[in-house]
């Protein structure tokens, strides 16, 4: 065998067989001629081209520049060339989908520039808020095509709670960032938890509330995904290194195989999202494209995961 015919069976991550099933139906017609060798020859060049495509993909995954690359010394990258290379996390087979406070607050009603938009809404992320929303929306149509869990969390209104919020307590004494005295703004402040219309809850999702930045903490959250037999959770939503970083520790912590998926997430600061991805993806997550997840949705087929009704905890 030529280093040609090597080294793309090599780069697809499979050993080319002695002689392959067409070869062999062309050196023995009788032999291939049932349904029987002829179905299996061609299951056998399905999962070849599958197993390329895979490996094609993932190869390019490994070569592409990543977002965190710019921020990284030589050394840290030396480093983490001698201490493991690319190692994964890798999926499981019952996924949930994870937004988490894909939140009127960090979108406003327009899509402006950041300094723009923090005058009336002073959680506002600016266009990276607003670039993620097709791209959560394919994620959550192909999770529903596959009976996959759709989840939600966002943040309980200490205004209906009598709860305060976690930032609400940390900062008790200082004064709020919006005026509340003026009826415009208060209006707004009541709508800052309401999820977004284009990635609004459907009967069957999951939504909890929560008072901290983890999804997991304080909410039942955890025992859903138990009951589901959740075991993969393919995250989206804000901030990357707030309430996403917070969550997708508590998720590793509980053991669950997590994805960050990369054109879902976004923050407010460029640096922060960058680093967060990185350190994300070094210890608790596997930071991935939207292709990879999509691609490996459609890979489940259908699902058998039981039936949700629509609740608000």
């Amino acid at each position: 065998m030529n280093s040609d015919t090597w080294m793309p069976h090599f780069m697809r991550g499979i050993h080319p067989p002695s002689r392959s099933p067409l070869r062999r139906a062309k050196e023995g017609p009788d032999r291939w001629r049932t349904g029987v060798h002829s179905s299996v020859a061609i299951s056998f060049i399905s999962d070849c081209y599958s197993a390329r495509k895979t490996s094609i993909k993932r190869l390019g995954e490994l070569m592409m520049t990543r977002v965190w690359d710019r921020f990284l010394t030589a050394q840290d990258k030396a480093h983490l060339a001698q201490r493991h290379g690319d190692r994964r996390i890798g999926f499981g087979k019952r996924p949930a989908i994870l937004n988490i406070d894909i939140y009127r607050g960090a979108f406003g009603d327009e899509n402006l520039p950041l300094l723009d938009g923090i005058k009336q809404w002073p959680g506002y992320c600016g266009p990276a808020a607003w670039n993620t929303i097709p791209h959560v929306q394919a994620l959550m149509r192909e999770a529903r095509a596959a009976g996959v869990p759709v989840c939600h969390a966002t943040g309980l209104l200490d205004e209906d709670s009598g709860i305060p919020g976690w930032s609400q307590a940390i900062h008790a004494g200082s004064p709020r960032r919006i005026d509340l005295s003026d009826p415009a703004a208060r209006k707004r402040f009541a709508r800052r938890y309401d999820i977004i219309d284009e990635v609004a809850p459907q009967e069957g999702d999951v939504v909890v509330r929560k008072t901290a930045p983890s999804a997991f903490w304080g909410t039942p959250l955890v025992a859903e995904l138990i009951r589901l037999g959740v075991d993969t959770l393919l995250v989206t939503g804000e901030s990357t290194s707030g309430c996403v970083r917070a969550t997708v520790v508590d998720a590793a912590s509980h053991r669950f195989r997590v994805q960050v998926v990369e054109e879902c997430v976004f923050d407010r600061h460029e640096a922060c999202h960058a680093i967060n991805l990185f350190d994300m993806h070094q210890k608790y997550a596997d930071v991935i494209s939207i292709d990879a997840a999509t691609d490996y949705l459609r890979s489940l087929g259908s699902n058998d995961m039981p039936a949700m009704a629509l609740r608000s905890r």
